[in-house]
């Protein structure tokens, strides 16, 4: 998939699982590069335009081992359970060196789970995870630039 793609997926993933749990689960979707340990905003939606990047490290947290583990391939997903304000709830594996970083800037994801429809509003999640499994995101050198969505 091309950065344009799986940007318009994840539009279409966010908004079904904003109207299948009643309300916004993360306000803020990024797609990331890591590649060559160097962190790059692709495509932004949320927020903190401008803060986003200067925080991620530290926002990373709790999802900090396992992001950079490199024991996840396409379509694999991590969630912190306890992750709070700007402190990441989640990422999907995209593709090589490249990341879909979820958050809810205002509840954790231990207080969104409570909620008896997270477990509908996973369904969209999970859809596209399997969608980025079979077509990973190729992202070429030219495009590393921040895109804002």
């Amino acid at each position: 998939m091309t950065l344009d793609e799986i940007t318009s997926q994840i539009k279409n993933c966010a908004s079904q699982m904003n109207a299948r749990y009643g309300t916004v689960v993360f306000d803020e979707w990024a797609i990331v590069s890591l590649v060559q340990n160097k962190a790059r905003i692709l495509s932004y939606l949320g927020p903190r335009n401008d803060d986003f990047l200067k925080n991620f490290a530290k926002d990373l947290g709790m999802l900090r081992a396992e992001l950079v583990g490199g024991q996840y391939g396409a379509g694999d997903f991590e969630f912190a359970r306890h992750g709070i304000g700007t402190g990441f709830e989640s990422f999907l594996v995209l593709g090589m060196g490249v990341y879909l970083i979820c958050n809810n800037t205002r509840e954790s994801m231990d207080s969104i789970t409570k909620n008896p429809r997270w477990l509908e509003a996973q369904v969209p999640f999970a859809e596209l995870a399997d969608k980025v499994r079979v077509h990973p995101v190729v992202i070429s050198g030219d495009t590393q630039l921040f895109k804002k969505s």
